[in-house]
């Protein structure tokens, strides 16, 4: 890439590396002109700045992840069916915890855990599928249906859960090999996993939506009246503590560069000693896991778990992605650059429905997005006659 890169004109590089910036810029004074022009109502105001920020927080955690499953040259579209599962299972938690005489401070802990250890088994089945070792994923499936349909009828949701953690967690290790290596697309295994993790978000309680009483984690997503809170909700401030560290990690750590080196060239560094399946293993379940922590801001955004939640999530979190710079084909990406695309794609879905254009068009805006992102990275990349 930095051959190709170093053959451009200086002006040329300068603009790839601010595009999504400019992009971010042209898109706020398109509304910002529109907006007064055809509704006499402002657009640029405090308060649709600090929405902005709120409802970029979501989608920018989970682009994170994306975003180091991208620059190893792997997809993920399954993150918006791990987002509704993620906020049933902090429902079902807060609501059991809460009823049994829980402290409320106790049961937003063993909530918030949940949801990211929810994200973290979904990310080890994904990656383990990607890398071939399924019989990582089979342990982990009769661990799900233990837990959800053989044994809640029996002995309860909480024990059944615990009895499926530990089937799956004994069967994994009496399987310490794959069957037959059988590596998977990433394509494939995440759309499949799409359809799995939509159906146990309707299956793992028997209904499609919970309301459990509030505990903190309701408000990790909402403004507060003083403090930091005043400006941004605790969840915006963790997701900028979130993107300090994966940006650092991706830098100044052997893994980053492991991370850059598979989606530059697969087997260019497994010759240079780069363990390849478990650094792949390890992508997708910190990629997934953030998925996660994504469900736990969408619970306290709606204060509700719901299994339809999510429908296209996936498309918004690969657009902020790729709009922010990051090569479907592998090998590049950028933190900032994915923050700026995820700001992007939430200031195109707030502009639309401030300009009370129908739903619709907003879905067609964010296709178009995509393709042409895609298409500029591919004019990007392409050699000289």
């Amino acid at each position: 890439m930095a051959d190709l890169d170093s053959g451009k004109p200086e002006w040329r590089r300068v603009l790839v590396k601010l595009g999504p910036c400019l992009g971010l810029l042209a898109v706020w004074v398109f509304f910002t002109v529109l907006r007064p022009l055809v509704l006499d109502e402002p657009f640029s105001t405090w308060g649709t700045l600090r929405e902005v920020l709120r409802q970029s927080t979501i989608v920018g955690i989970a682009a994170l992840g994306a975003m180091l499953i991208i620059i190893s040259g792997g997809i993920d579209l399954s993150v918006g069916a791990v987002l509704a599962l993620t906020t049933m299972v902090i429902g079902g938690v807060s609501e059991w915890t809460l009823a049994n005489g829980m402290p409320p401070v106790l049961a937003g802990c063993l909530a918030a855990g949940a949801g990211i250890a929810t994200g973290a088994a979904c990310g080890v089945t994904v990656g383990s599928a990607v890398i071939g070792h399924l019989g990582r994923v089979v342990a982990v499936a009769v661990g799900v249906l233990c837990a959800v349909v053989l044994l809640p009828a029996h002995i309860g949701q909480p024990l059944a859960v615990l009895a499926g953690v530990a089937v799956a967690a004994a069967l994994w290790v009496a399987n310490r090999v794959s069957l037959g290596k059988l590596e998977l697309s990433p394509f494939i295994v995440t759309l499949g996993m799409m359809g799995v993790f939509r159906g146990l978000a309707k299956g793992v309680l028997e209904q499609t939506t919970i309301s459990p009483p509030h505990t903190w984690v309701n408000a990790l997503m909402q403004f507060g009246d003083s403090g930091p809170t005043r400006c941004l909700p605790w969840g915006t401030w963790l997701f900028i503590l979130l993107a300090v560290v994966v940006a650092l990690t991706l830098r100044y750590t052997a893994f980053g560069r492991h991370v850059f080196a598979i989606g530059s060239n697969e087997e260019t560094a497994r010759l240079c000693g780069v363990n390849v399946p478990r650094t792949k293993l390890t992508i997708y379940v910190i990629a997934i896991a953030l998925a996660g922590v994504a469900g736990i801001m969408q619970f306290s955004y709606i204060n509700m778990g719901s299994a339809t939640e999510g429908m296209g999530f996936e498309l918004a979190v690969i657009a902020a992605v790729v709009i922010g710079g990051a090569s479907l084909a592998g090998g590049e990406g950028s933190v900032l650059g994915t923050i700026v695309g995820a700001l992007l794609m939430r200031v195109v879905i707030t502009g639309c429905s401030k300009m009370e254009w129908p739903s619709f068009m907003q879905e067609v805006v964010t296709g178009a997005i995509i393709v042409a992102a895609v298409a500029l990275d591919r004019l990007r990349h392409r050699r000289p006659e």
